[in-house]
């Protein structure tokens, strides 16, 4: 874990605004996010919540940061109504019937003795 000895080595100066993912709840109930293992502490937020922050304070090992809103988790891949399917004609299968296969032989034979 890094050691950060003041706001000029830590990965967030005041100001930024940032998205982060709230880890969890500290004990004053404030939300607790991470950003290269600098812990931020985020009022008024729950953990799961991944929220856009406004930097407002930052300390030595620490920092603080307000709550501007929650990102909106992005659509999963969308699915076509049934409506808006392509219907696929089925493909015509020739299927040679018992039928076919036996009497081939014999119109040959048969045309066969007609010539001679």
């Amino acid at each position: 874990m890094a050691d950060y000895s003041g706001q000029k080595d830590a990965p967030v100066k005041e100001g930024d605004v940032l998205e982060v993912q709230i880890e969890g709840v500290g004990e004053k109930g404030d939300g607790i996010a991470r950003v290269s293992g600098f812990v931020i502490f985020v009022p008024n937020t729950k953990a799961g919540k991944r929220v856009k922050i406004k930097m407002t304070r930052v300390l030595a090992k620490v920092g603080f940061g307000e709550l501007i809103g929650e990102v909106e988790k992005k659509p999963q891949k969308s699915v076509e109504p049934e409506e808006a399917k392509e219907e696929k004609e089925p493909e015509e299968v020739f299927v040679e019937s018992p039928e076919d296969s036996e009497d081939f032989g014999e119109e040959l034979v048969e045309e066969d003795e007609e010539f001679n």
